[in-house]
């Protein structure tokens, strides 16, 4: 594969750039496995989170150049783009707060015999990181601000089309005076990446992307005994119960959809609401997307911009088109512009539809009627995916009842766009394995370590 900053605004190539050889990957990995014998042993971990405090606040320094680089390469608006990089400065000063706590010895209390007994936490080696165009930043920082701390040094090969954003946080981590071999940007090809996995020096893997790209990573690591932490895709399911304040709901409703341009794994894509609701959601709902207009994401005041390049675009019009020759009636929108896609409503989709059961990456609404609760939850939970979701009622013991009914690893009760640094997130079924972020993403790669005195 290759790396080049293409614009999807606009169709330019700004720059390519060179895969690298074998000889330099060997390199890497090489300067990673020292890095773990020597810089790792020989610092503490208060000193390795000072040097991700230090990462948190280049983010701040330098926040309007790294959100100008992943305009150009993914197209997300520019305020969005700010926002991503100020997240991702938050996550690195929570692990930098935080992580010192989660590392302490962790004692047992003994059942029987005399002595002692605790867990201690400590690194396990290399780790791999197979990161996303989506967030380029905050997917990054939610993988290695912890793992840096912890001990691990990082191999990290970003997305294609992400080369620039990858140079740049490699360049962070440098000035923040980590030392060569602690955290290593590649851009290697798909081969390089089967022979990264297999080697003995790397101790595990996380990757964050698309269902096939996971199925194919885990299966490498399998092979090799490598644990694996996948974060996969989503179609997650905003429940509409009841509500005091239908604009209110309809517009929460409208940014879990759009955020990103729509194309986040967590976002809400397929809304289910209550017979009583429905019409005047739909109408609401579709009034509100369709407000919301493409537009240059250079523009300060752009909501959605184009799809992250050409090929989604044309993927993403794909799935409407099969998603209207199996029933879906289109309500609003479905034409395509370049990588502009428009705010897209489909309704009447039945379990046979084969858009009931995918993972739409762009701002397309489903929008289902359920006859009740049981019915919501049950059309929630039809989908091979269990990333996110959220619940829209003013009943709380009803939002406990179905939060607990739902399949997945998230739950949000009447909040969208909630997510934060101290909040783990991660999903079941195909939508993955583990948890980043909060105590539990500081626990994946860790040697948890038995120490008995008698």
């Amino acid at each position: 594969m290759g790396y080049a900053v293409t614009n999807p605004a606009t169709g330019e190539t700004v720059k390519t750039y060179d895969t690298i050889t074998d000889t330099e990957l060997e390199a890497a990995i090489a300067a990673a496995d020292e890095a773990h014998r020597t810089w790792s042993k020989s610092t503490t971990v208060d000193e390795r989170a000072g040097m991700i405090r230090r990462v948190a606040e280049l983010h701040r320094e330098r926040r309007q150049e790294l959100a100008e680089i992943i305009v150009r390469e993914m197209g997300k608006p520019i305020a969005q783009s700010l926002s991503e990089v100020d997240f991702a400065a938050d996550i690195y000063e929570y692990y930098a707060d935080h992580s010192p706590d989660f590392l302490k010895d962790e004692p047992i209390e003994l059942l029987a015999g005399e002595g002692s007994a605790v867990i201690r936490r400590s690194s396990v080696g290399v780790l791999l990181g197979i990161m996303p165009w989506n967030f380029p930043y905050y997917q990054v920082a939610r993988f290695a601000g912890p793992n840096l701390i912890i001990g691990n040094p990082i191999l990290l090969k970003h997305a294609g089309q992400c080369p620039e954003s990858a140079a740049a946080m490699e360049q962070m981590f440098r000035d923040a005076g980590f030392p060569a071999g602690a955290y290593v940007n590649l851009y290697a090809g798909h081969d390089q990446i089967e022979r990264i996995i297999a080697d003995p020096r790397v101790q595990g893997v996380s990757l964050t992307g698309s269902e096939r790209a996971g199925a194919q990573v885990a299966e490498i690591a399998g092979r090799h005994l490598k644990k694996v932490v996948l974060e996969l895709g989503g179609s997650d399911p905003f429940i509409l119960l009841s509500t005091n304040d239908l604009d209110s709901a309809a517009q929460a409703a409208v940014d879990a959809r759009l955020d990103n341009s729509g194309q986040s794994c967590n976002a809400a894509k397929r809304f289910i609401v209550a017979d009583e609701l429905y019409e005047p959601f739909l109408e609401t709902f579709t009034a509100k997307l369709a407000a919301v207009e493409a537009t240059d994401p250079t523009s300060e005041d752009a909501a959605l911009g184009p799809l992250s390049s050409l090929e989604a675009a044309e993927r993403l019009d794909e799935q409407v088109k099969r998603a209207i020759e199996h029933g879906a009636r289109l309500v609003h929108g479905g034409t395509r512009n370049g990588a502009f896609f428009p705010t897209t409503v489909l309704t009447d989709i039945t379990p046979e539809n084969p858009a009931s059961k995918e993972e739409f990456f762009g701002p397309v609404a489903q929008v289902y009627r359920a006859k009740d609760e049981a019915d919501a939850v049950r059309i929630a939970n039809d989908i091979p995916y269990g990333l996110g979701s959220y619940v829209y009622t003013t009943d709380q013991e009803q939002a406990l009842r179905v939060a607990d009914a739902i399949e997945a690893g998230m739950v949000f009760v009447n909040v969208v766009l909630a997510d934060g640094a101290e909040l783990p997130f991660g999903g079941v079924k195909r939508s993955g394995t583990g948890r980043e972020m909060g105590r539990l993403g500081a626990d994946e790669f860790t040697n948890k370590k038995l120490i008995r005195v008698g």
